[in-house]
């Protein structure tokens, strides 16, 4: 980028570009897999188009397809599911799990090229992923979901589920959050004492200590309850797994937390995201699905808070770093690989990068914010006590 394109009488301009019409190569997850086994056809507007997921009655296997019937066009989200098969409702021309149309009432025989997209799919930690790919590729070795032990276990909770829909942002716009620890303290109240970053292969992961704010109740953050360790990881574009260790009465409350989405247009996006707890000795699944729903809805706040800035900021492609700043270019980087071909993924793309940010200077500045947030509380609480 030229010095004319970035500045414009010594003031920065910024470079908003346009968002890729392509979408990210990749496993992504459209929720819950337990939602879709309900007999009904469910549609999923999703990579600028429309899908169809059912599950087939006979082998209880989940599909997704295209949506729209390749015959005259009807939306098979619409209709039914019949055996393994889910039926047009416009003509009842039935597709298989494969993609092949399985049957036509009313005709002698099937059109021999009568086919439609099916889309791969993996079932994982009771999750349903379908893998995107601009180039039809099946995804690489080594390419997966991992798998979360306490999904299939006694001893965590269920999942809790939320999801959003998110319009006029790209979902690059979450993906940053990866390498952003300011925005953990100005905007979910949070205060990091510890944050690094590493990069490899298709995997991103933020490591981050976060300390108790105490000018904060828990009605305002996750943060209040005690010390939080957190390891975050992006699996691919858009599935990261965070394990979370947080201190609270004398007790480490253990918690796996989804941040999952997918495109619905280069400037939408579906936002999921989701919990479970790890029982602690003596807790019942009742307290537990309720120490679940409890950091669900932290999240909830926590994304909502996201989606303000997202709805209301611009895109920028240029953006302004200062020495505390993470590592976002080198970030992009790491995620430019999901939108061009394979073969023109770079070793700087998946080449193990690190990046350690020293929280002195911010954790000073922050202690003080937080003593002088506490300290105009007491002087109004004293102020009203005194018109008592």
């Amino acid at each position: 980028m030229s010095a004319r394109s970035t500045t414009e009488g010594g003031a920065r301009v910024i470079e908003a570009g346009r968002p890729p019409e392509r979408y990210a190569r990749g496993w992504h997850c459209l929720g819950l897999a337990e939602q879709f086994k309900d007999g009904e056809p469910h549609e999923i507007e999703a990579f600028g188009t429309k899908l169809v997921v059912f599950q087939a009655a006979e082998s209880g296997r989940l599909h997704v397809l295209n949506a729209f019937c390749p015959h005259m066009g009807g939306n098979l989200a619409h209709g039914t599911v019949k055996g393994d098969a889910v039926a047009c409702p416009f003509h009842d021309w039935r597709w298989g799990g494969d993609g092949k149309c399985a049957g036509i009432p009313y005709a002698h025989r099937v059109p021999p090229r009568a086919r439609t997209r099916a889309w791969r799919t993996l079932e994982e930690n009771k999750q349903l992923f379908v893998w995107h790919d601009p180039q039809g590729a099946p995804p690489p070795e080594g390419v997966t979901i991992p798998r979360i032990e306490g999904a299939f276990s006694d001893e965590w909770s269920d999942w809790t589920w939320h999801s959003l829909r998110v319009d006029g942002a790209n979902c690059r716009e979450i993906v940053d959050n990866v390498v952003d620890m300011a925005h953990f303290f100005y905007v979910h109240n949070s205060f990091p004492t510890y944050f690094k970053n590493v990069f490899e292969g298709h995997v991103a992961t933020q490591y981050m200590n976060s300390a108790p704010r105490t000018d904060m109740t828990a009605a305002d953050t996750v943060a209040s309850a005690g010390d939080l360790r957190s390891d975050a990881s992006y699996y691919g574009p858009s599935y990261m797994i965070d394990h979370i260790w947080v201190e609270q009465d004398g007790a480490t409350v253990e918690t796996v937390l989804i941040n999952c989405h997918y495109p619905v247009s280069p400037d939408s996006f579906v936002l999921m995201y989701g919990a479970i707890v790890k029982k602690l000795p003596g807790m019942t699944d009742e307290m537990a699905a309720a120490a679940a729903a409890e950091t669900s809805q932290g999240l909830a706040t926590g994304f909502e808070e996201d989606v303000a800035i997202w709805r209301n900021k611009t895109r920028i492609d240029n953006p302004l770093l200062c020495d505390q700043d993470g590592p976002v270019y080198q970030l992009r980087r790491w995620y430019e690989q999901f939108y061009v071909d394979a073969e023109d993924v770079r070793p700087e793309m998946t080449d193990r990068f690190e990046f350690e940010i020293d929280t002195e200077r911010a954790v000073q500045v922050w202690k003080a914010e937080v003593e002088e947030n506490l300290a105009r509380r007491a002087a109004a609480d004293a102020a009203t006590a005194g018109e008592k």
